[in-house]
């Protein structure tokens, strides 16, 4: 009875032998696929007011999906909507004058120039007369019946009268002539000034509404309405969800092994039983010294380089920063050539 414990113990050991013969005397078999741990990274945008002025609205929190073009937040615009009034009653007054100049004068202006001209000439004729009658006078007497200092008012008053009658005729002349062209082009210089200057207001007015720029996920809502808003001050941060790729690190003597466009499958820990296709799309020329975010034991003090595999996230399932673990499949030829 005690010898057949010893004949089955002697069998078991002779076996294990056998094997551990066969296991360490083989060749290895070359690995068909690479396992690489990583996480999964994706760009983000901030976006800001471009005016500073009080939030008026917010219409998205975070986790709401947004489409580009679609408007999720307002900023306060009724003092901008009251200088834009302002603005276009100022183009307006701007436009009459401009179509003053052009214009020209009236038929009323010139015939009240020829009227101004005409009183003028009156008048110039009346000094004249005068004058001429007290000189008659004067030299009839001998300088007797009239004073010098008669004569010497009224060729002054003659000479008051001509000179009126000579700015009459020149206003009258202005009249006709209409406006200098240096005018219009002022005028025409100082409306399209304003205009300019309505134009950037609408601009401002547009700009107060904030849009998404790209179809993306609302990640954070850094204002509330009544907050100060500002273009230094961001008011959400979308991350974009196409593309998306998991970031991974490749040792040196597996990078020989991997190439551009290669197939590959991400799963996550979550949901381990469901793959995520994808394609190597970038491969670091550089190497650098192991990062945190690597995971395995042997590359902690290795250098390695930085890959991204490109996944295909149709169901939005791999967010920010969740660890992935990443399987490249090989092809016969990097295979063998190992």
């Amino acid at each position: 009875m005690t010898q057949k414990p010893l004949i089955a113990l002697a069998v078991v050991v002779l076996a294990a032998a056998a094997a551990g013969a066969w296991y360490f005397g083989r060749s290895p078999a070359p690995s068909d696929r690479i396992v690489l741990y990583g996480n999964v990274d994706l760009r983000q945008v901030s976006l800001a007011f471009s005016g500073s002025e009080r939030v008026a609205e917010l219409a998205v929190r975070e986790g709401d999906r947004v489409r580009a073009g679609q408007v999720i937040g307002r900023l306060d615009t009724r003092t901008l909507a009251l200088r834009v009034a302002q603005s276009q009653a100022r183009i307006g007054v701007q436009e009459q004058a401009l179509l003053r100049l052009k214009t020209g004068s009236r038929p009323e202006e010139i015939a009240q120039a020829e009227a101004q001209v005409s009183a003028a000439q009156a008048d110039a004729e009346l000094a004249a007369q005068q004058l001429a009658r007290l000189q008659a006078i004067g030299q009839s007497t001998a300088g007797r019946a009239v004073s010098q200092q008669d004569l010497e008012s009224a060729q002054a008053r003659r000479k008051v009268a001509q000179a009126q009658l000579d700015n009459a005729r020149k206003a009258r002349q202005l009249v006709v002539s209409g406006p200098r062209k240096e005018d219009i082009g002022q005028a025409q210089a100082q409306l399209e000034a304003a205009r300019a200057e309505l134009a950037l207001m609408k601009h401002e007015l547009e700009e107060a509404e904030l849009k998404a720029p790209i179809d993306a996920v609302v990640r954070a809502r850094l204002l509330e309405p009544g907050d100060m808003a500002s273009p230094q001050r961001p008011a959400f941060t979308l991350a974009i969800t196409d593309p998306k790729w998991v970031r991974a690190y490749v040792a040196e003597p597996d990078l020989g092994r991997i190439q551009a466009g290669q197939e590959a499958s991400v799963t996550t820990d979550s949901q381990p039983d469901q793959t995520i296709a994808g394609k190597v799309g970038y491969i670091a020329s550089v190497a650098e010294f192991t990062p945190k975010t690597v995971q395995t034991e042997e590359l902690r003090s290795s250098l390695v380089y930085e890959i991204r595999v490109m996944v295909d996230d149709r169901e939005d399932r791999l967010r920010l920063g969740m660890p992935a673990t990443v399987t490249l499949r090989l092809d016969a030829a990097s295979t063998t050539g190992r």
